[in-house]
């Protein structure tokens, strides 16, 4: 729980408030972006709150942020915001909320699909979201983009008996369990609608997932910069081989997609396949040039 006693001055007066604990993860900002802002390294309050609409968001951002780093003095009633989880993007994909400090923050996303659904990386094992998917028909499938983002992959697991996938290079002791590797560098067609493309580069053994030819789920390869107005990459977390991340991304340039839903870092929807391949070359010669 964030304590008063540890506000940040940054925060303008009022119920909402983001104490020193945060870590910058940005959901708070994504979620909420009437009432949460960056100052400094970490977010703060920049506006309370002033609509029913901007309330609930709020409350969203307090539920999912994975340090508990927003208190609400106001005590508001977070039972709808609990409810919204997971919550719709598209189609039959939604966001599941709940970061985990772990991942730290990592975005985790389900798929409802009638042959199983599916987890993309892990949120918090929370009650409240479990009985949700519960209600949904549970988990399938655990697809694990890379090492950082397992978070409480091992409880999800457990709970819904669902097979978790990851690339090989990146077990360890947290995920020497999981049922299925993947190896070498091929892309593999998991079901007909899901397709598993490697890309090794933040970490050795990171992977990206091909949804229906239209969603591509990134973890921490490729995300939309508001900073930059564009999909960015970054050297500064590449844990792996900045170059092997670049070589990796121009093999995306051989699938069409139009959704990057990634783990850390905004999602971004492109008006077509050919805008995002636009958006894509123009990442790939700046990461060149880096």
């Amino acid at each position: 729980m964030a304590l008063q006693t540890q506000r940040r001055a940054e925060n303008v007066a009022g119920d909402f408030f983001v104490d020193q604990s945060c870590i910058d993860c940005d959901l708070c900002r994504q979620i909420a972006p009437d009432t949460f802002n960056r100052s400094g390294e970490q977010s703060a309050v920049y506006q309370q709150p002033a609509t029913q609409e901007a309330q609930l968001a709020a409350l969203k951002a307090l539920i999912t942020c994975p340090t508990a780093s927003i208190g609400d003095l106001g005590r508001h009633d977070a039972r709808q915001a609990v409810a919204a989880f997971p919550e719709l993007v598209e189609e039959n994909i939604y966001f599941c909320g709940f970061a985990a400090e772990s991942s730290y923050g990592a975005s985790s996303y389900f798929i409802k699909r009638a042959q199983g659904n599916v987890l993309v990386d892990s949120p918090r094992f929370a009650r409240p979201l479990v009985k949700r998917v519960e209600s949904m028909d549970g988990i399938k499938l655990m697809l694990l983009t890379h090492r950082d983002d397992v978070a409480d992959h091992v409880n999800w697991a457990a709970h819904f008996q669902a097979e978790r996938v990851l690339h090989r290079h990146d077990l360890s002791r947290a995920t020497e369990r999981v049922e299925r590797l993947i190896t070498g560098s091929e892309a593999v067609q998991l079901t007909d609608d899901l397709l598993i493309i490697p890309t090794p580069g933040h970490t050795r053994g990171h992977l990206v997932f091909l949804y229906r030819n239209r969603y591509l789920f990134t973890g921490d390869h490729l995300w939309w910069s508001p900073n930059h107005n564009s999909l960015y990459a970054s050297p500064r977390v590449c844990w792996f081989d900045w170059r092997a991340q670049t070589r990796s991304m121009e093999r995306l340039l051989d699938y069409d997609f139009e959704w990057v839903l990634p783990g850390h870092g905004r999602r971004y929807r492109a008006a077509d396949a050919l805008q995002m391949r636009q958006q894509l070359k123009d990442c790939i010669r700046r990461m060149y040039a880096a």
